[in-house]
């Protein structure tokens, strides 16, 4: 699936001096706040079934890759053209072809890391250098598979304290309409991209070129309002006049019922159709207006289906800043008795580097310390 991520500051603001533009450096608050939403990720994957790989950063280059025009190029010693890891799904699924050719099925895999494009876009927050953490269900294809990735997914954000909205849909579906409509070529495709955007001028504009009929536009403007609750897939399926559409309601409808909770619906979501083969989903914190979380289900090569999902976590980490927990109290230990007296209390000691009081409560003051221990005995700073 696309990458998602986003800077934690606002994304008009430019890089630091020294460095590139799209990527930033990350202080300590921030660096243990990532950290730990990171490993509370990881821990509710596990608890899920779904097991820790990792993949390289550098991967060969290909055409074929879904991201090879964003992907940052280098050629190695041998002249072997080599790119830098651009989003996980592929690299995962080549790790589950290679290192589970027989499974067993489904084969349920976790991991993080870091990702780089060349681009800067808008969706990615400005950022070419970002963090992600997600799943890989691999090997199966059903209505109770979707659902528990999207099972998976509310959980995993309301561990971190995220409470989202979880979009879904379906881009088969809006390409199913307009195959049955009789549109094909390139004019579909900028339909496709129209009706992503909800653009209806656009709509209009392409439909007065290509000279379609009253009932076709009305179709297609129909296609960029299906957005709410369980009353779009009615919507649909009054649009769905072929087999791929009217399969595509269905499955929704059995996604919905395996998940039993309330569900939004975007089913005028386009983007990308030719990548995923079925279901697709967001989530949506409040206060961004990017998502936090997305994913849906694609075919590996060799026709593996798999589906998945990705979290950003520095977008995550802006909409989790108010649930997680303060940081352990930092104390200065004037020994090393002092500093195992106060980490097996649970706070966090630094070691005195001198004997010098006055050096040691100058710092502590600019550190915003204000105990110190020496053994089992603690003193107030400055005391």
């Amino acid at each position: 699936m696309p990458p998602v991520s986003a800077s934690a500051r606002p994304p008009s603001r430019p890089s630091a001096p020294g460095i590139p533009e799209g990527t930033r450096d990350v202080l300590p608050p921030e660096w243990a706040q990532r950290e730990a939403l990171r490993a509370r990720l990881a821990a509710t994957f596990s608890a899920w079934g779904y097991r820790g790989v990792e993949v390289p950063a550098l991967e060969y280059a290909s055409a074929a890759h879904p991201q090879d025009a964003l992907a940052f190029k280098l050629i190695d010693s041998g002249g072997q053209v080599l790119a830098l890891r651009s989003e996980f799904t592929t690299a995962v699924g080549r790790l589950a072809r290679t290192r589970f050719p027989a499974g067993p099925f489904p084969l349920r895999l976790q991991y993080a890391g870091r990702l780089w494009l060349r681009a800067l876009t808008s969706e990615l927050g400005r950022l070419r250098e970002f963090n992600q953490s997600g799943v890989e269900l691999i090997g199966v294809e059903s209505a109770h598979a979707d659902a528990e990735l999207l099972h998976l997914a509310d959980a995993a954000l309301r561990d971190v304290g995220v409470d989202a909205r979880l979009e879904l849909g379906f881009p088969g579906f809006v390409d199913a309409v307009l195959e049955d409509a009789g549109l094909h070529g390139h004019a579909r495709e900028e339909l496709h991209h129209a009706i992503d955007r909800k653009s209806g001028a656009d709509v209009d504009v392409l439909a007065r070129r290509d000279g379609l009929s009253a009932g076709v536009t009305a179709t297609l403007h129909a296609l960029t309002e299906l957005y709410g609750g369980p009353e779009v897939l009615d919507e649909a399926a009054a649009l769905a006049q072929g087999a791929r559409a009217r399969a595509a309601v269905t499955h929704l409808r059995e996604v919905a019922v395996h998940f039993g909770r309330p569900l939004l619906f975007d089913l005028g979501v386009s983007r990308r159709y030719d990548y995923y083969t079925g279901v697709t989903f967001r989530a949506y914190s409040p206060g961004l207006n990017q998502p936090v979380l997305g994913g849906g289900r694609y075919a590996l090569e060799g026709g593996l289906p798999g589906a998945g999902f990705a979290i950003g976590l520095e977008r995550l980490a802006r909409a989790a800043a108010a649930a997680l927990p303060p940081e352990p109290e930092v104390v200065l230990a004037l020994d090393l008795a002092g500093a195992q007296t106060a980490r097996a209390a649970g706070l966090h000691a630094e070691l005195a580097w001198t004997d010098d009081r006055a050096a040691l409560d100058a710092y502590s003051r600019e550190r915003g310390i204000t105990r110190w221990i020496a053994g089992h005995t603690w003193q107030e700073v400055g005391a």
